[in-house]
């Protein structure tokens, strides 16, 4: 459970007396309140007994604490695996750990299909039984494309996009009527060396630190909040070639960590701000 709302005493109190009274066993909990001191923001995670059939039907019952608060408040049942999308284009490294990830039971979601601009990896993703959706993009076929690609989120209940390094710029209607559900992960690099080579780029300055960034997508390009974060040393003894291998690990490692962190309900948009609790 994941609740906002202005802050003011009483809140978990109130939250915790409701599930105890409808015997629910708290497990986990972690609040924040802004450093303004105005808003405040609880992930509770719990166990429900069996008389309670859903979480439309603790959302419902939890009603009256929430108008008492004036809270945004949504419930989920984590034993349900979110449904999620991947997107890629011609760099896999991304879109093969998070194969691999699922494969193994390390990334516990429903995998529902990959979505490419090109069809490099269209083998590699129906050896894992996952279907391939091939939708090339030109000037002429973007909203097309745009089109079919949310044919392909409703009709499965897609609850997540992931751009694993999908090179494709999304439209701001896009962008908006998927708000908080679309991740994607680049380089830290910007704005620093845009464009093409950035790790050539970063190579000739001299650059001592690479990284690499997920954030939710907005019409603002890769300025949406920011959910993970990782850097990794390195140093004039390395060539290019070891700055893009390192680069592509540290892009992997972070956006499976950044998909573990909105599936199991950890991130929370305040304003430009993505507030993870851990």
């Amino acid at each position: 459970m994941n609740v906002s709302c202005l802050s003011r005493p009483g809140i978990i109190s109130a939250i915790s007396t409701h599930l105890s009274d409808r015997n629910c066993d708290i497990i986990e909990s972690a609040q924040f309140v802004d450093h303004d001191g105005e808003h405040f923001f609880l992930r509770m995670a719990f166990n429900a007994p069996e008389t309670i059939r859903s979480d439309a039907v603790l959302l419902e019952d939890l009603q009256p604490v929430a108008t008492r608060f004036g809270m945004t408040l949504t419930v989920r049942d984590a034993r349900r695996l979110p449904k999620i999308l991947i997107m890629v284009s011609k760099f896999g490294h991304c879109l093969n750990d998070l194969l691999y990830r699922h494969s193994i039971g390390a990334l516990p979601v429903d995998i529902v299909g990959v979505v490419s601009n090109h069809d490099d990896f269209k083998s590699l993703v129906e050896s894992h039984g996952i279907r391939f959706h091939h939708l090339p993009v030109s000037s002429g076929t973007k909203l097309e494309q745009e089109n079919r690609l949310m044919e392909i989120v409703e009709t499965n209940d897609v609850e997540l996009v992931v751009l694993a390094r999908y090179m494709q710029v999304l439209s701001q209607d896009l962008c908006t009527r998927m708000a908080g559900r679309i991740i994607n992960i680049h380089h830290s690099f910007l704005p620093s060396f845009k464009g093409a080579k950035p790790y050539h780029q970063a190579y000739k300055r001299g650059v001592k630190l690479i990284g690499a960034t997920a954030h939710y997508v907005t019409d603002d390009l890769d300025e949406g909040p920011i959910i993970e974060q990782e850097v990794a040393r390195v140093d004039h003894s390395m060539s290019p070639d070891d700055l893009v291998a390192i680069g592509r690990d540290v892009e992997s490692v972070v956006l499976a960590r950044a998909i573990r962190l909105h599936i199991e309900a950890r991130v929370m948009l305040h304003n430009h701000r993505a507030i993870v609790l851990r």
